[in-house]
């Protein structure tokens, strides 16, 4: 059973046997890969269980419960617990060592939230949408562009809990580039809180960059001498993939507000000031997708613009043949009656003077029709 499943027998710091057990089963394991995409390899969704004071790392500490009774007894630090798509069972010990609320826990669990910031008690929880720029040979009307994930942050006094869904998104190098800046980190929970917040909408403004890469390229092709051409689901295939980075982008617009702007329990006031960073850079990710929008809007007008115009050229081309071709049938069909007494029709000079007017009607009808660009 894994480290958070045994979690559930605990309910007070004074009951740890069975969990220290577990804990000295994950030691003799393998060392988790942070920076892996997926699951941890302890065979749970633990990923990692970090104790801090003082900005620093506090080696040894790899019993939550233990981590825990540290931070709580020295009164300073916090512990850092990363789990991956944890399950009921899972989480089920874990939120009763953190007092975590039923109603935080079902959503973090079952995952497929919106951004959002809520407060229970003296707990913070946060819900972040992650996206990850698809890289690919071709766009096509089927290409994937964004993909997307979930990040749930529990913050307390004296513990940050994520909770991490999809295969990107990874927090191991971001906790690596944290530990690098002590004084960042002694600053408690929320310091982690920012930088999850920093790195996911960094996130989101490397993503809008290579989507607009993408619109130009679309962009240049509609605008071509081909335009006509280009397949219009490569548009809506665009626009779909940008409403899946508008949902991740646009709703977390009112939780970076009330990080930066109101007074929180947890939240350093200090700490807001690098939140109104974070928040200024959202506007502007918020900014250019809303003008992506429009901007495919347009492109895709102006194709059906050029799909109309292409059509029309045709239809003008069919009607102008058309009447070329019935000058020849209408005089063939007259002489084709059959009818005893015709003029020409016995002369020796009918059949090549038929011949010269059909001809010269055609020609005339040509000429005059390519003057006027119909041909």
């Amino acid at each position: 059973m894994s480290m958070a499943g045994n979690l559930r027998k605990v309910t007070g710091l004074g009951r740890v046997g069975g969990l220290r057990k577990v804990a000295r089963l994950a030691r003799r394991r393998p060392r988790v890969d942070l920076s892996h995409p997926a699951r941890s390899p302890l065979g749970s969704s633990v990923v990692n269980c970090v104790t801090y004071q003082d900005g620093l790392r506090v080696p040894g500490c790899a019993d939550l419960v233990d981590a825990v009774r540290l931070v709580r007894k020295a009164g300073e630090g916090f512990v850092w617990l990363g789990l991956h798509e944890p399950t009921d069972r899972e989480f089920a010990g874990i939120a009763e060592l953190f007092d975590l609320h039923p109603l935080a826990v079902e959503d973090a669990v079952e995952a497929h939230q919106r951004p959002k910031l809520e407060h229970y008690g003296d707990t913070l929880f946060a819900v972040f949408k992650t996206v990850c720029y698809v890289e690919r040979e071709q766009l096509t009307a089927t290409s994937e562009v964004v993909d997307t994930g979930e990040i749930m942050v529990f913050v307390g006094k004296d513990f940050v809990v994520t909770v991490r869904h999809g295969r990107h998104g990874s927090l191991g190098p971001l906790r690596e580039e944290l530990e690098t800046d002590p004084q960042q980190l002694a600053k408690g929970p929320a310091a982690v809180l920012h930088a999850i917040a920093d790195h996911v909408v960094d996130e989101y403004l490397s993503v809008t960059d290579a989507v607009q890469a993408d619109i130009d390229q679309v962009e240049t092709e509609v605008f071509s001498e081909n335009g006509a051409r280009v397949d219009p689901g490569r548009i809506y295939q665009m626009k779909r993939e940008l409403l899946e980075l508008k949902r991740a982008v646009v709703p977390l617009s009112r939780p970076m507000e009330e990080l930066a702007t109101r007074p929180i329990r947890v939240v350093d006031p200090e700490i807001q000031t690098y939140f109104r960073d974070v928040f200024d850079h959202l506007i502007r990710a918020k900014e250019q997708i809303a003008a992506f929008d429009e901007l495919l809007n347009s492109i895709l007008q102006a194709h059906l613009a050029q799909v109309t115009v292409a059509q029309n050229e045709d239809m003008r081309k069919i009607t102008a043949w058309a009447a070329v071709i019935a000058v020849p049938t209408m005089v063939c069909g007259v002489y084709g009656m059959n009818f005893d007494h015709m003029p020409e029709l016995h002369w020796r000079f009918g059949y090549p003077l038929v011949m010269a007017v059909m001809a010269t009607a055609c020609l005339t009808l040509y000429r005059g029709f390519r003057r006027n660009g119909w041909l």
